[in-house]
Parts: C-alpha cells; sequence; structure tokens
C-alpha cells in the first residue's frame, strides 16, 4: 500500500462521511494529524456547534502523546482553542495536518481554525477543497501568511462529493430519499436494525421537514418522531390530493409540529434540509427534485414488496459504510446541479 498525501485524506473523507447529513447546516468534514509518519488522530465534526474537525483532531493528537494532560477535560471549541494557545509548545511544528475542507476563517459559533493552526505552526496542511462559504473562506490566504506549507486539491472531487448536501441546501434545498431494503429489495415490513434505526431518528433530529406519502400515512399509521434519541420531531409534509385523513394517526399529536397536507411540491422550496420516507410510487413523482438516496440494506432475504418496473432513474454510489450489520449507501442522481 503507497502511504502518500491521497493515504491519509482518504481517512479523513471516509471519517467525514461518517456523519454525513448529521452536521447540518454545517458541512461534514474531516481531518488526520500526522507527526513524523505516525498517524496521531483521525476525527471529523459531529454536530453543528461542536468543535471542528481540525479541533477535534488537534486535540486527539495532543492527547496521543500527553495522555494524563488536562486537555482531556477540555470539550468546547473555545476550552480547546484556549488550551491549545496556551500549552503546544511547539508539538506541532513537525506535524502534517490533512483536511477536506479549508480550515474556517471567521469566528461564529466556534472559533477560527485557520487562526488557531497559524498560532500552532505545524509543518503541512492538506487541504482537499476550498471553502465554498465566502463567511467562513480566507482559510488558505490565513496559513500562507505565516509560511506555512499550504497544498489544496488532494483527493478535490471526493472532497467534492462529501461537500455536495451542504452546497445544495446554501444554495436551496437538498432532498434525500431514505430508504431501507432487503438484500433481495423487500422494502416492506420490519426491515431496519434497531441501529439502523436510531440512525434514521438521528437524522429526524436534524432535517427541517419530511415529506412522506398519504397512503403510507392511511395504511402503517406512523407517529414519525425522533423518540430514539430523545430528539426533535420534524414537521410532516404529507403528499396527497385527498385531504382527508384520521386525525387520530399517531403523527398528528405530537407537540410542536406542524403538519402540511398538500400535493404542491413547490412548497418544499420553503425548505433547505429535507427528508422523504416511502416506497417506490412517490420516489416516481419525486425524481426529478431527488439529490440523494440514502438507502439501508439490510442483509437478508424476504418476500413483500419490491421495485416497480417502471421505475428508471439513474444514481451513482458515492459513498459506501455500515451501521452495525447494515450497509449504507449514498446515491447521488446523475445530471443533477
Amino acid at each position: 500500500m503507497l502511504i502518500n498525501d491521497n493515504f491519509y485524506m482518504k481517512l479523513a473523507i471516509d471519517e467525514a462521511w461518517k456523519y454525513q447529513l448529521l452536521t447540518y447546516p454545517n458541512p461534514a468534514v474531516g481531518c488526520v494529524v500526522v507527526k513524523d509518519g505516525e498517524i496521531l488522530s483521525i476525527e471529523a465534526h459531529k454536530e453543528a456547534g461542536m468543535p471542528h474537525a481540525e479541533v477535534n483532531a488537534l486535540k486527539a493528537a495532543y492527547l496521543k502523546k500527553h495522555t494524563k494532560d488536562d486537555i482531556k477535560l477540555k470539550k468546547t471549541s473555545h476550552e480547546i482553542h484556549e488550551y491549545l494557545l496556551k500549552n503546544h509548545n511547539n508539538f506541532f511544528n513537525d506535524c502534517e495536518v490533512y483536511v477536506t475542507l479549508e480550515p474556517c476563517n471567521h469566528i461564529g459559533k466556534t472559533p477560527s481554525c485557520a487562526f488557531l493552526l497559524k498560532e500552532l505552526n505545524p509543518q503541512r496542511v492538506i487541504i482537499a477543497h476550498e471553502d465554498t462559504n465566502k463567511q467562513a473562506s480566507g482559510g488558505i490566504e490565513t496559513l500562507k501568511s505565516v509560511n506555512i506549507d499550504v497544498s489544496l486539491g488532494c483527493m478535490k472531487k471526493e472532497a467534492y462529493e462529501l461537500l455536495y448536501p451542504f452546497i445544495k441546501w446554501n444554495k436551496g434545498s437538498f432532498i434525500f430519499y431514505k430508504m431501507a431494503q432487503t438484500l433481495n429489495g423487500c422494502i416492506d415490513g420490519k426491515v431496519s436494525s434497531k441501529m439502523a434505526q436510531l440512525y434514521i431518528h438521528t437524522l429526524r433530529d436534524k432535517i427541517d421537514l419530511m415529506l412522506i406519502g398519504g397512503n403510507t400515512v392511511r395504511i402503517d399509521k406512523p407517529i414519525l418522531d425522533a423518540r430514539y434519541i430523545a430528539g426533535r420531531a420534524p414537521n410532516v409534509m404529507i403528499y396527497s390530493k385527498n385531504k382527508i385523513f384520521d386525525k387520530n394517526i399517531p403523527l398528528f399529536s405530537v407537540p410542536n409540529r406542524e403538519v402540511i397536507i398538500s400535493d404542491d411540491l413547490f412548497k418544499l422550496l420553503d425548505y433547505k434540509f429535507i427528508m422523504i420516507e416511502g416506497i417506490y410510487n412517490l420516489m416516481e413523482i419525486l425524481k426529478e427534485r431527488i439529490d440523494y438516496i440514502v438507502l439501508l440494506v439490510s442483509p437478508k432475504i424476504r418476500n413483500g414488496v419490491n421495485a416497480l418496473n417502471k421505475i428508471d432513474i439513474d444514481f451513482e454510489i458515492v459513498h459506501e459504510n455500515y451501521i452495525g450489520s447494515e450497509k449504507i449507501v449514498y446515491l447521488k442522481r446523475i445530471n443533477n446541479l
């Protein structure tokens, strides 16, 4: 195996994908710190408002060599920044920092990662993709201003695919279709494991809107909340021409939730981050609006509802991972803007 910049950057990209979509409205970002050829840390940004990937990686790297240091008690970005600035003792001078996105150059809910790296003065900073957010960009220039060796473009295409949802929801709306199926494509009944259900409830806690078909609501009578993680139940749009529903269906009784019943898909443009839950009939109706499919594949074969023969949509696989025993596949619609 060739150990080069691509090797380390792939570790950072793969780590970031573990938190894809869960960092909304922030992008998913990964970071790796290497010192004298030794990998000290592989970290990612995990949730908006929490430390960025670089901060998590720098803290973990420092702890790798200072196992009993007080930095282990520091949790917030501000605490970690302040501690490293006072106690780094040039530890990072011979380090290489690999990050999937240009370090942020502004102070928002968290301090600037570019300013922190500028003071820690690593030997090299290798960046996969420049920041597309004008408010946060400029980190490269900040690093170069103190003569840090900066490389840009390592695995840029792969980093772009990681960044793509962030780009979409910043320009307008990002819409993904969540599906769970068995190996033979069965999509009804109890398909997903408890671990996969926890993941879906975590997604529900993050989205702006969930879209579901009217027939699914009438037949399944779902609640569509995020109770497995004690999270926020999303607002729901029921796509249906028939506006009459039994209001005893659990989703209607969830507190602090708006339920829209409509067949006007232009309403989706009012939201930035939208998850669709449904089967193939709804996918056929919405196929021109879907950016991603997030597909959970359970390693079993069951008898049940399968694909409709008339569906014809092309996707490319942009990433694959596992949640316990189940495979999660991220598919991007081809010819999407």
